[in-house]
């Protein structure tokens, strides 16, 4: 049974930094596309940021726009841990945060994806 564990949240000022991790378990998720979403109160979920295998034996991130050079995603397949490093946070990037796995053909689109975690909460005070 695969279950995705996200931790690493919490309450942080405006220009603080958070890291946050998504622990998978059930099988190995080498080859497969991992992401992260988050979803404000009253909002839809949104694409945050993916990391996928290339046929290249690499891996490729991309990020949406509100985040990109803020936000790094990162991967330990050794761990089966995605991480979601986070700086200069700004009050807008207040919401839950998701972790998901999945084969997709969009990545930023969340019903792509097959199996997500509960989320963790990412408050950030002006």
């Amino acid at each position: 049974q695969v279950q995705l564990v996200e931790s690493g949240g919490g309450l942080v000022q405006a220009g603080g930094s958070l890291r946050l991790s998504c622990v998978a378990s059930g099988r190995t998720f080498s080859r497969d596309t991992m992401g992260w979403f988050r979803q404000a109160p009253g909002k839809e979920r949104e694409f945050v940021a993916t990391i996928r295998w290339s046929t290249g034996r690499t891996y490729y991130a991309d990020y949406a726009d509100s985040v990109k050079g803020r936000f790094t995603v990162s991967r330990d397949n050794a761990k089966n841990t995605l991480y979601l490093q986070m700086n200069s946070l700004r009050p807008d990037d207040t919401a839950v945060y998701y972790c998901a796995v999945g084969s997709p053909l969009d990545f930023s689109k969340v019903r792509e994806y097959d199996y997500w975690g509960q989320g963790t909460q990412v408050t950030v005070s002006s």
